[in-house]
């Protein structure tokens, strides 16, 4: 049993000694489960930073865009199914063709006159806001992959990439708590303006059972890992780590492509396996977390999208830490 793939997706099984920890956990088995009609290949391991310089990701490990019929609850409203083939996303700044956020199955239902969405762009807070659903305000969202569970999140829903497999349910969220995230929204807005325009983390901590690493004022450039998804320019978490090892801070970077792991699929993510001295083995390893610091850990940073494919604006703190199960 080992935790490498897993770790990485920062899943807080730590504190969930429960049957969905065992389906979907840091210690499966790394010998995929393939999905109804799809073979996985096996994972592939590059290590960073190259001997060329920077990194160019292998043109074949490309994620599978979503098809067929996915499902959404809406609370109170009932329960609706989209045809992904026919959802574009209304931020072509941020996808590619054919990949699309949470947000746009909202925007396919209210086109489709499903729901009656009330909505707008707000450059302060750099988001779409669902301003009401049939006349009702008040609106927040979560969601998990295939394999996951339901998690408090405080992340952008027009950020948040769909994949087949999702599970999506929109509800009645508390006014004040609401109030709280967006205000951390325009704190974000204000931090990247007041920076040029530049990403400039304050600060970045890596901890590992052997270890602790603290770095101030992290600037972070895009790499573009996930252009097959992403568009260029659009910078992630897994960027914190790779332009750390570009300035010198990191010596070392192992990141592993998963198709899928156990019974999760589709997957179609790099894991980080290894940051420097810290290498998952057995039943430990590292996972990782970022956003405001008003929100740490399972009250809304630490959800689980994959680090190349969460996108960031100019969050407060990332963290990537040390458990062991």
């Amino acid at each position: 049993m080992r935790v490498k793939a897993y770790a990485a997706l920062a899943f807080t099984c730590v504190l969930l000694f429960s049957l969905a920890c065992t389906r979907y956990s840091p210690t499966a088995e790394l010998t995929p489960e393939p999905g109804p009609g799809h073979t996985p290949a096996p994972p592939q391991s590059y290590i960073l930073p190259t001997e060329a310089g920077a990194w160019i990701p292998p043109a074949s490990h490309t994620g599978r865009k979503p098809t067929g019929v996915g499902t959404i609850r809406i609370e109170d409203i009932g329960e609706f199914s989209f045809d992904t083939s026919k959802i574009q996303s209304v931020r072509q700044d941020i996808f590619q063709q054919g990949y699309f956020s949470l947000f746009d199955i909202l925007l396919y239902l209210d086109r489709q006159s499903d729901i009656a969405l009330d909505y707008h762009f707000d450059d302060a807070m750099g988001t779409h806001v669902v301003d009401a659903i049939n006349g009702e305000r008040g609106w927040w969202y979560q969601a998990y992959y295939s394999g996951g569970w339901f998690e408090k999140n405080v992340f952008r829903m027009d950020m948040y990439p769909y994949k087949d497999g999702t599970t999506i349910r929109v509800f009645g969220e508390n006014e004040q708590h609401l109030v709280n995230i967006y205000r951390t929204f325009r704190e974000e807005v204000v931090r990247l303006e007041s920076n040029g325009g530049n990403i400039i983390i304050p600060e970045v901590t890596i901890q590992s059972h052997e270890v602790k690493k603290n770095f101030h004022d992290v600037v972070v450039v895009p790499h573009n890992v996930r252009a097959d998804v992403l568009k260029p320019g659009v910078v992630t978490a897994l960027d914190i780590l790779l332009s750390l090892a570009e300035q010198g801070e990191l010596s070392l970077l192992k990141l592993t492509w998963y198709e899928s792991i156990d019974g999760a699929d589709p997957v179609d993510s790099y894991w980080v396996e290894q940051i420097d001295e810290a290498e998952a083995f057995g039943r430990c390893g590292l996972v990782y977390e970022t956003g405001p610091t008003e929100f740490p850990g399972s009250a809304g940073s630490h959800i689980h999208i994959p680090s190349d494919m969460r996108v960031i604006v100019s969050p407060e703190y990332a963290l990537w830490f040390w458990i062991c199960l």
